[in-house]
C-alpha cells in the first residue's frame, strides 16, 4: 500500500513539474515574441498637429450649443 502512495506521489510531482515547466517556457516564448515584434514593428509616435487646435474650437462651439439648448429647455419647461 505504501508503494502505491509513493508511486502516486511520484506521478503527481512529474505531472505538475511538466505543466509548470511548460508554462514557464510559454511565458519565456511570449516575452521573446513581444520583444521581437516591438523591435521590428515599433508603435508610431503621435505628433501634435494643427488639427488639435481646430478640435478645441469646435469643442467650445459644441459646449456653447449644448448649454444654450439646456437653458432653452429649462425656460420652456418651467
Amino acid at each position: 500500500m505504501e508503494n502505491l502512495v509513493f508511486e502516486g506521489f511520484k506521478f503527481m510531482v512529474l505531472g505538475m513539474g511538466t505543466v509548470f515547466s511548460f508554462l514557464i517556457l510559454m511565458i519565456i516564448a511570449m516575452n521573446l515574441q513581444s520583444y521581437i515584434v516591438h523591435k521590428f514593428f515599433p508603435e508610431p509616435v503621435a505628433t501634435p498637429d494643427s488639427s488639435a487646435k481646430s478640435n478645441s474650437k469646435s469643442n467650445s462651439a459644441k459646449v456653447a450649443a449644448i448649454s444654450a439648448a439646456i437653458t432653452h429647455h429649462k425656460n420652456v419647461k418651467g
